[in-house]
């Protein structure tokens, strides 16, 4: 790089780029935020404003034309995640993309393809793994005190996107063509990454039920999946878009030697209890929420950031987004066809 600063753009100027990208780019002092692409121009404009980028941009095709962009988070409806993402890795750029990473198998395949024959970076943002709760969990579990994990619940639950996206009602999230599923892909695809992740165990079988409870929309509000790993613990992944109106976001692990819970109490962020009787209160760090106030770094940016300058790239790679797409995708036909279905295990 012709800088010692990594000079990024985004493209997609709405909430997750308003609230996350953008903002963590900016704590940063070897960033620098050279342009903001959106396909309103009064947003991008505001947007370019607002965080000190120096170009505010409505084609994608110029962004990536920029010789001083080195990266671009792609945080575009998830229609467009996969085609964007190839296309700046065509132009050489490290590409940091949304989740669910595409919209099929293929799409994904096509992206982790693209990164190895352009020589690039591509991360996807699964930032569950990251918070400093779950990393904690990680390392109390591999330490192997609880024993095996037997059985586990892991729930994401909000009011909805119109709560969220700054669209509000009129949200991409709603469009079926753009976003594809609903609930499931928008936060169940976080816990599918996830409790694979915790357990270093990868989803192998998906049973489904999925819903629209509540909301009048074309695609999910509710999903509940039944999993069970490669080496046989099963357990259930709930995504709700009618959780009025606090939102949910804890995961639960049933093991040999007793419980651990994650974000399911408001002082503590893991609590254990072994089935000897001793007892485990840990507080530490705070949940990452969708609240717009008071909001904790992801630890997304600083992971991507620091996986390009460093040379190391990314935990969280293009293969890794593929794993868990893979669990929402069986998970969709699961429910469709009221069947269970085999995960491949992706190597």
């Amino acid at each position: 790089m012709a800088t010692n600063k990594l000079r990024v753009g985004v493209i997609g100027c709405g909430a997750i780029a308003q609230r996350r990208h953008l903002p963590e780019y900016l704590a940063r002092e070897d960033v620098e935020i050279v342009a903001v692409c959106d396909f309103s121009e009064v947003r991008a404009n505001q947007v370019k404003e607002q965080f000190g980028a120096k170009y505010a941009i409505t084609s994608t095709e110029q962004l990536l034309a920029l010789g001083e962009v080195d990266a671009v988070s792609i945080c575009t409806p998830n229609q467009f995640h996969a085609s964007v993402s190839i296309q700046a890795m065509k132009a050489g750029k490290h590409v940091l993309c949304e989740k669910p990473m595409a919209t099929t198998i293929e799409e994904a395949r096509d992206m982790v393809e693209a990164a190895e024959e352009n020589g690039v970076y591509l991360m996807v943002g699964h930032n569950q793994r990251l918070m400093p709760v779950h990393q904690k969990a990680k390392v109390m579990l591999q330490l192997g005190k609880l024993g095996k994990v037997l059985t586990f619940t892991t729930t994401f639950g909000h009011s909805g996107p119109e709560n969220w996206s700054v669209d509000g009602a009129k949200s991409w999230f709603f469009n079926k063509d753009q976003a594809f599923v609903g609930a499931m892909g928008d936060l169940g695809v976080h816990k599918a990454d996830l409790i694979a992740w915790l357990l270093d165990d990868p989803i192998a079988e998906v049973s489904a039920l999925v819903g629209t409870l509540h909301k009048q929309i074309p695609i999910d509000d509710n999903a509940i999946f039944l999993l069970k790993t490669s080496r046989g613990s099963i357990g259930t992944l709930t995504a709700s878009w009618t959780y009025y109106p606090n939102e949910v976001n804890s995961t639960v692990l049933y093991c040999e030697n007793g419980t651990m819970r994650i974000g399911a109490d408001p002082n503590y962020g893991i609590i254990v209890d072994y089935a000897d009787g001793m007892k485990e209160n840990i507080e530490i760090g705070k949940m990452q929420t969708n609240d717009v106030g008071g909001q904790t770094n992801s630890g997304v940016i600083d992971h991507f950031v620091e996986g390009i300058l460093s040379g190391k790239g990314h935990e969280i790679n293009g293969l890794e987004g593929l794993r868990a797409l893979e669990v929402i995708l069986a998970g969709v036909e699961a429910a469709k066809t009221g069947q269970s279905q085999q995960v491949d295990v992706i190597k």
